[in-house]
């Protein structure tokens, strides 16, 4: 066994423990009743979920529009001990690194490809598929340490497009890498089951990196992520709509002691 990294293992493939970071489910809030905000969070947390998820979206680099840092700061003292992850689907994610710090964030997990050179496919039946690639590290690297300045974890994520080697010059200064399993933007999307490889190719380099699925994830489909090597479980619709959201938390954990 030779250590090379925080995360970096190598390891002959029988002797590969996949899961060996801890279990972790995050209750996403975005499809929650937003009037009764506070009471939301606290079910879920009373539930088991191991921290909160929050979507933050600019109506830029994603469609939609939803809540930004005055709703973490009026969260905080509401929520004492709570970590608090903000998933920031944004264009400019430096931008708010230092309102989210101040509103009291935890963990600030921010997309690769405001960072990327985007382009189209330039013709064929998948003209409309971007092309992602030429990541402009230096300034991907100063977000980073930006939000390590202001005392927060970090993540990074990579949208269903976007091919996960772009994140592997990264993995040794962040806290969790991300992958999405729905397209950003809006809850209540199908789970992409062919994210999985990208999952699969992070556990086989990272042993112990906190590797994090969001979209879709429900107790139907969470073997896969098992399976793949996901260890934090970011769930929406499953938890929020469901009346026994502790039961969820529950079956999705279940299968990691399977």
């Amino acid at each position: 066994l030779l250590i090379f990294n925080k995360h970096q293992v190598l390891m002959q493939p029988q002797q590969c423990q996949p899961h060996s970071p801890p279990v972790k489910v995050a209750a996403s809030i975005l499809n929650s009743d937003l009037a009764e905000l506070h009471s939301e969070c606290n079910r879920m947390i009373s539930a088991g979920s191991d921290f909160l998820h929050l979507d933050v979206m600019d109506g830029h680099f994603v469609p939609n529009l939803t809540f930004g840092h005055p709703v973490v700061q009026c969260l905080r003292p509401k929520l004492p001990g709570v970590l608090l992850e903000v998933h920031m689907m944004v264009s400019k994610p430096r931008q708010w690194v230092q309102p989210m710090a101040s509103a009291g964030a935890n963990q600030y997990t921010f997309h690769l490809e405001p960072f990327c050179q985007i382009g189209s496919t330039g013709g064929g039946s998948d003209s409309s598929s971007p092309v992602v690639g030429n990541v402009d590290t230096e300034a991907c690297s100063e977000c980073i340490r930006h939000i390590r300045e202001n005392g927060m974890r970090v993540g990074l994520g990579i949208s269903p497009d976007t091919p996960v080697h772009l994140v592997f010059p990264f993995v040794e200064t962040v806290d969790q890498i991300l992958v999405m399993t729905v397209h950003p933007g809006f809850g209540g999307q199908s789970f992409m089951s062919d994210m999985m490889p990208k999952v699969k190719s992070l556990r086989d380099r990272y042993a112990t990196l906190d590797i994090e699925v969001d979209g879709g994830v429900t107790p139907d489909n969470v073997s896969q992520c098992a399976s793949a090597g996901a260890n934090v479980l970011v769930s929406g619709t499953a938890l929020i709509k469901s009346p026994d959201p502790a039961a969820v938390v529950a079956q999705l954990k279940s299968v990691y002691k399977s």
